[in-house]
């Protein structure tokens, strides 16, 4: 159970970082929208690992199969599914472990669940199933690109450094790419990398914050109770490993703000109504208002230390671990793209459903014409 996200756009992942490989099936995808490998690949480059130093150093390929749900270089209306295949597993890395809980990870809870685990890597609690999420993302985004939507995350603090971004919508993808850290603001940038060294060198790891930004979502999508947008991106968001916290707009702000200052007023904008600031988050009471779409997310320091640590064994006797294998002193840089990945499956789905109740057909006619 809870291995399928989504309504119309269905994402189901199978796999375990340890065993052959990963397979993923999105379902809901229209017909007729172009697909390749290649538009997968960018993607997934920026979330494998060994891009440098200051991430995980095991060597994948992540080269995405493609077996189903593509003719002729489109897609067909059925289940797309993708495999991807694991070549460079150290299990022995973990034998250490077995019988023993790993600090700040899933191991114990995973026992008193299921009654037993796979110590390889944690099983299906490894980040390395993110790369199914980052793969359906890929696809989610070409859709929403068809829309004039575009999304792009970044790194927005490490550690007790902090980027200067001042207008989250002016951020580029050359910018976010342009350091391995993946944060725009350059001067930010080299002293996050020279903290993670740090900590990478002391055998340890830091934490920090993702920002994550919508441009182009129009007014009208998420529903008012349970399905709320800013319900399901959290609920997204916090399904990735690591992720700690989640805030929208002005986010924990709030709490020592007044109204007065809080609200964002109503303007015309050209063609359409807006609003003069966004400490919304381009949310009202769960729909989206045609402003951009602006969440934070935290990532809590990587669990995995090769520096000793106390705990206890299966039967409740105290030791110590230090967890061989290669890990990221900092998971920031890899979980932009995956932080992508979740809104953009979030903000498709809620475009299906959006698209499944127009008001008009007039309006779902002219939604259509959009996307081919």
């Amino acid at each position: 159970m809870g291995n399928t996200f989504g309504h119309l756009f269905r994402v189901t992942t199978g796999g375990v970082s340890h065993g052959p490989g990963y397979a993923v099936i999105i379902d809901g995808c229209p017909p007729g929208l172009p697909l390749s490998v290649e538009d997968l690949l960018p993607d997934l480059r920026r979330r494998r690992p060994g891009q440098s130093k200051i991430v995980t150093q095991r060597k994948e390929d992540d080269a995405p199969e493609i077996w189903s749900g593509v003719f002729e270089g489109h897609t067909d209306g059925t289940p797309i599914t993708i495999l991807f295949r694991n070549t460079d597993q150290r299990s022995p890395d973990y034998g250490d472990i077995k019988d023993k809980y790993r600090p700040g990870h899933a191991d114990f809870t995973f026992d008193a669940k299921y009654g037993f685990r796979d110590y390889r890597g944690g099983g299906r609690s490894s980040a390395r199933e993110t790369i199914c999420r980052v793969a359906a993302g890929a696809i989610a985004k070409k859709l929403l690109a068809r829309l004039g939507i575009r999304i792009l995350g970044y790194v927005k603090q490490v550690g007790d450094v902090y980027a200067n971004i001042p207008d989250p919508t002016a951020v580029t993808l050359e910018q976010v790419e342009a350091t391995p850290v993946r944060c725009p603001d350059a001067v930010a940038a080299a002293r996050m990398i020279d903290l993670i060294d740090e900590v990478r060198k002391d055998q340890d790891s830091i934490g920090g914050v993702s920002e994550l930004v919508a441009v182009g979502v129009p007014p009208g999508w998420g529903e008012p109770v349970f399905d709320k947008l800013k319900a399901d991106l959290a609920k997204a968001l916090l399904s990735l490993p690591a992720v700690m916290a989640f805030e929208y707009g002005a986010g924990f702000a709030v709490a020592s703000a007044r109204g007065s200052a809080n609200n964002d007023v109503f303007v015309r904008k050209e063609e359409r109504i807006g609003t003069s600031t966004n400490r919304h988050g381009g949310m009202l009471g769960g729909i989206s208002s045609g402003e951009p779409i602006v969440c934070r997310v935290a990532i809590k320091p990587t669990s995995s230390l090769s520096r000793p640590q106390s705990t206890v064994t299966r039967a409740g006797e105290p030791t110590e671990i230090a967890t061989r294998g290669r890990h990221d002193p900092c998971l920031l840089p890899r979980f932009v793209p995956m932080g992508e990945a979740m809104m953009a499956l979030v903000l498709v789905d809620h475009w299906l459903r959006w698209r499944a109740q127009c008001s008009t057909e007039e309006t779902n006619r002219a939604t259509v014409h959009r996307l081919q």
